[in-house]
């Protein structure tokens, strides 16, 4: 299949690799020159441009910073609704707002376009290992003709619903993995001034009603995970600032709806006050060494 890959940041760059491994034809477009080189190396075809990218693809996906960057790609005269081949599926793979995802839904519609909004969970190391989640919002149609090829970049694809409900399901799951990460670092530093030690605190936690998956996949200290990045000095898996961008995505979704989200705004106020000691960087689960009152090395 002929695939257009606009963003190869870190998670659209090794999604983009995937398609390739897995036989598609894949051209890709980025801002960074050195990004394209990258997968052009891995067998991709380069771009001049998003709409270049574009032109000849049967399905292209996104992958973009924020919603001022989807609307940019996506809508007016030069966005690929206006210049895209006819029958072309659009799948956005970036996290933004509800209230973007669902005007660009709404300007496709008016075209007759297909597109889907489809954020991902995985991280960085689900991307490369072509094992991330997706949550997609948009009509069933177009959801089966995506779902094939959304299997090479990951191995949980989640129908959510119409148009935006991929982006609903992101920052509300986001925003509990938040909430649940900070109660986690808590327990572990009032164990630390109790004198219980991380992997007595863990082995009890892990089997009793405490059990989360901050705490059984991503212990935010070393030991009782192996694999999570408190063994690595919190190099990011999911960065402190990514979690903060969702966070306060789910803020805007809450102000806007209603909805009383005291923990998750609290949980944006933890994550704000940690980016600014510089661990932006750093992985979310690095945010105990705030809690200890340490600062970030």
């Amino acid at each position: 299949m002929r695939i257009g890959f606009i963003g190869l940041g870190n998670m659209g760059g090794p999604m983009a690799v995937n398609l390739v491994k897995a036989g598609h034809e894949v051209k890709v477009f980025d801002m960074s020159g050195a990004a394209v080189e990258k997968a052009v190396a891995a067998g991709a075809r380069g771009g001049a441009s998003a709409v270049d990218a574009a032109k000849e693809a049967e399905i292209v996906i996104t992958m973009l910073p924020a919603g001022q960057h989807v609307r940019q790609v996506y809508l007016g005269d030069s966005g690929l609704l206006a210049t895209g081949r006819e029958g072309t599926l659009l799948i956005d793979c970036s996290t933004i707002d509800v209230g973007t995802a669902r005007e660009v839904h709404a300007a496709a519609r008016l075209v007759r376009a297909a597109f889907l909004d489809a954020p991902v969970s995985g991280g960085t190391g689900g991307a490369t290992a072509g094992t991330l989640t997706f949550m997609v919002g948009g009509d069933d149609q177009a959801f089966a003709r995506a779902k094939p090829v959304l299997e090479k970049m990951g191995k949980n694809i989640f129908h959510a619903g119409g148009g935006g409900n991929g982006q609903a399901a992101k920052i509300c799951n986001n925003m509990l993995l938040g909430i649940s990460m900070i109660g986690t670092c808590e327990a572990f530093v009032l164990a630390e001034k109790l004198g219980l030690a991380h992997e007595t605190l863990y082995e009890i936690s892990s089997t009793a009603s405490g059990q989360c998956w901050s705490l059984t996949s991503y212990c935010p200290v070393p030991g009782p995970v192996p694999a999570s990045p408190a063994n690595r000095d919190y190099q990011a898996g999911f960065t402190a600032a990514m979690m903060l961008k969702d966070l306060k995505l789910a803020q805007t979704a809450a102000l806007a709806s209603g909805a009383t989200t005291p923990l998750g705004a609290q949980a944006a106020a933890l994550y704000s006050l940690y980016e600014a000691s510089g661990a932006g960087a750093l992985d979310f689960s690095g945010i105990i060494q705030m809690l200890r009152g340490h600062k970030p090395s």
